[in-house]
């Protein structure tokens, strides 16, 4: 097995046990990208398995701190084996919930590798050329272990671009997913597709929070700004909400959330959908005087990395003002950021200085982050990524 250096003094995250080791850190070796290698010190001393890629700024993605361990297919088996077993008791009542992600990257030691189990159906994206090489391995051990009706692929992200390799979609085993698929997720049915959807096909990281925020719900007029298919307004409905006001800019995330109402038995005109810019619809609504007793603001992506986090939090500044100005005294305002360049200390700050300004006094309720099935590696914090708050305003 080939072996890789890292520089004199620059071995601290080794040292840590972090999994990604920076190219300015590693000593200039020739190497395929994807290849399997032995990661050593300066001085020599073999410390852990790691996949190279050259073309990558993260050189080396490290999956063993058994150098000497063999990657053979019992060992990714059992990797495959253990993460899935960490999830098997929230799926332990189908009847509530049936789907939730079952591998997630480094968290899991299985770096470049997202497997979400929609119900009967995987949906899987292989993001680091070592993931990308031992593909067909991994798909035999997941029909083995999971046995899904069908596995397809969403490889679309920008992260198989860092790494050299083009988007990748499709049917890769078994059965297509029907065109009317639906799963459950807290008791609601959501039909899905994986083949036009976000992500990997549903926000799955939102299903803790769409519960607990759906507990202050009750009896109170909701704003669901962002609302996508329906998630949180279908949630908040659930737990008796007097009314549900749901907004995005998206005709096919609104059409899918009209589907869903259907799906459960909820009114066509239950609740008011809106298709417009969640920005200056929030801004509209001040203007005319109307407020909301809850607003949910869960927008997308907009701090991928820290060299976006200073344009971004002006942007959660902004969309956080608008949702303070607009809510009832004595309201709630549930505020979700899923940018992993944003800290929750960030997300804090933002919203003490947008209720200074919208002359609010803001008391949080409750600390949200992401669900056990996207656990967060205390040797890798890049993997918290979600956090939200849910804010009394006064």
């Amino acid at each position: 097995m080939k072996k890789i250096y890292l520089k004199e003094a620059r071995e601290k995250s080794l040292k840590n046990k972090h999994p990604w080791i920076f190219k300015s850190a590693v000593k200039p070796a020739k190497g395929e990208a994807g290849e399997i290698v032995q990661v050593c010190t300066s001085a020599g001393k073999a410390v852990a398995l790691a996949f190279y890629n050259p073309h990558s700024q993260i050189s080396l993605r490290l999956f063993s701190w058994d150098p000497e361990g063999k990657a053979d297919r019992t060992f990714w088996e059992d990797r495959i084996v253990r993460a899935v077993g960490k999830r098997d008791f929230l799926l332990a009542d189908p009847t509530m919930t049936d789907s939730c992600r079952l591998i997630f990257g480094e968290a899991d030691e299985l770096p470049g590798l997202v497997v979400d189990r929609y119900n009967e159906y995987l949906s899987v994206q292989f993001l680091t050329a070592g993931m990308e090489l031992l593909r067909e391995e991994i798909l035999s051990l997941l029909d083995r272990v999971v046995k899904p009706k069908g596995i397809l692929e969403k490889s679309d992200t920008d992260m198989r671009k860092l790494e050299g390799l083009g988007p990748s979609e499709g049917l890769l085993r078994g059965r297509e997913m029907p065109p009317a698929y639906a799963i459950r997720e807290n008791g609601i049915r959501f039909f899905v597709d994986l083949t036009a959807g976000q992500k990997t096909g549903f926000y799955l990281d939102q299903r803790d929070n769409r519960r607990k925020t759906a507990r202050w719900a009750k009896g109170l007029d909701v704003l669901d700004a962002f609302c996508y298919s329906g998630g949180f307004s279908l949630n908040a409905w659930k737990e008796g909400a007097r009314s549900v006001t749901a907004v995005d800019s998206s005709d096919t995330a609104l059409e899918a959330l009209r589907d869903n109402m259907t799906l459960n038995g909820i009114e066509k005109d239950a609740f008011t959908v809106v298709e417009d810019n969640a920005f200056e619809f929030l801004r509209r609504e001040i203007r005319e005087g109307r407020t909301y007793d809850m607003i949910i603001l869960d927008p997308p992506k907009l701090a991928p990395t820290k060299a976006h986090v200073e344009k971004a939090m002006r942007a959660y500044k902004d969309l956080n003002l608008q949702g303070l100005k607009l809510v009832k005294k004595g309201g709630i305002l549930a505020t979700f950021s899923c940018s992993g360049g944003l800290s929750l200390q960030d997300l804090k700050m933002i919203c003490a200085w947008s209720a200074l300004d919208a002359h609010r006094n803001v008391t949080v309720l409750e600390v949200l982050s992401q669900p056990p099935d996207h656990p967060v590696s205390l040797r890798y914090p890049e993997s918290e990524y979600l956090k939200g708050l849910i804010l009394r305003v006064e």
